[in-house]
């Protein structure tokens, strides 16, 4: 290899994180301006940006994804198809998940289901997963993908009683049961285990950042 190319690749990298760490900066500033913006509250429906958000992160984070394939452009049809199907028939029918119903802070909805919730699962399912990469290195696909299973439903948990605060969505008698976060990880897992399967490697610094943002979000809305 040329000193030319080696320059080169040099500089490659170094945009490369440069990038990913802006990216990783307004992430951080938007998601400070959400809890303040809904804690204060700025404006009565400030809350309802929350799909604009949804959208501004997924496509950073995919921004930095990296190579490309036709497994990645697959998981994530399959991601928002899946996610959004459970959520439909969930709220349809009560069997997956309990009895609950979607507001308006999602946005438009399809027989009573945002459609943003589908891209909630894949956001969640692809930076769960990518986590799940970093902490376990080359463990098994099985390993992996039920860790990043079982880091969504924690994340779920956290999320319920905000959820339920700010008007995301409802349950009968105000109590999140036991069978949704079985639902969740029930649809969470395969998700994962094929995230998992068909990317063993793929490392992606803002979306491990945008998960942790996530908790920080939820969290600070919780406690405050």
């Amino acid at each position: 290899m040329t000193s030319k190319s080696l320059e080169a690749d040099k500089w490659k990298f170094m945009g490369g994180q440069s990038s990913a760490h802006l990216s990783i900066a307004v992430l951080s500033v938007l998601y400070l301006v959400g809890i303040i913006g809904i804690l204060l509250p700025i404006h009565p429906d400030f809350i309802l940006l929350t799909p604009l958000n949804l959208l501004v992160s997924v496509g950073l984070v995919l921004w930095h994804h990296g190579a490309w394939s036709q497994q990645t452009v697959f998981y994530l049809l399959i991601a928002y198809v899946v996610g959004f199907g459970a959520e439909l028939f969930g709220v349809q029918t009560g069997l997956l998940f309990g009895d609950y119903a979607y507001g308006r802070v999602l946005g438009p909805k399809i027989w009573d289901t945002p459609l943003m919730i589908g891209v909630n699962w894949l956001m969640l399912g692809y930076c769960a997963g990518v986590l799940s990469n970093v902490l376990l290195g080359e463990r098994s696909f099985w390993l992996r993908g039920t860790l990043a299973a079982l880091m969504m439903v924690a994340l779920d948990v956290l999320i319920e009683p905000v959820a339920m605060q700010y008007g995301f969505w409802s349950w009968e008698g105000d109590t999140v049961p036991l069978k949704n976060y079985l639902g969740w990880f029930a649809v969470a897992w395969p998700l994962e285990l094929l995230f998992a399967f068909w990317h063993p490697r793929r490392h992606n610094k803002v979306a491990v950042a945008l998960f942790f943002l996530q908790i920080i979000f939820f969290a600070a809305l919780l406690i405050f």
